[in-house]
C-alpha cells in the first residue's frame, strides 16, 4: 500500500467534512500554531497553520498525511514532525502557493522521506 500525503491516515480519527480551524497544531516538541484554512479536496487535503511569531511567524501548509492525530475533544491536531523539520519546509506563500500544482509537489518530495 502507497503512501498519500495528501490524505488523511485512517487512524487520525479525521472524518470527511470534519472544520479544522481554529485548532491547536502540535508538532512533537511542542505547538507551532492554529489552524486558519482547512482544504478537503480529493488528491489535495492540507490544512494551513498561522504560526505563532515565537515559532515561524509565517503560515505553514501541512498535508493532511503529515497529521497523525485530531483530537476533537481537546481541538488539537497532532503532527508526527519537529517544528525544525517543519520550518525546513518549503515555505508557503498564500498569494503565491494556494492553487500551485508545483509548490504542492515539492512540499510533498520534502515530507516523503520521513515516511518511507
Amino acid at each position: 500500500m502507497s503512501f498519500d500525503m495528501w490524505a488523511y491516515h485512517p487512524e487520525s480519527h479525521h472524518t470527511p467534512g470534519m472544520i479544522l480551524i481554529g485548532y491547536t497544531v502540535m508538532a512533537t516538541d511542542g505547538e507551532i500554531g492554529t489552524v486558519h484554512e482547512d482544504i478537503e479536496e480529493p488528491g489535495s487535503t492540507y490544512v494551513v497553520v498561522d504560526t505563532d511569531p515565537w515559532t515561524f511567524d509565517t503560515p505553514v501548509l501541512l498535508p493532511a498525511g503529515t497529521i497523525m492525530r485530531v483530537d476533537r475533544h481537546d481541538k488539537t491536531i497532532l503532527v508526527n514532525r519537529t517544528r525544525d523539520e517543519i520550518r525546513h519546509a518549503p515555505a508557503y506563500d498564500p498569494k503565491q502557493h494556494h492553487d500551485d500544482s508545483p509548490y504542492r509537489d515539492r512540499l510533498a518530495d520534502y515530507y516523503r522521506p520521513f515516511y518511507s
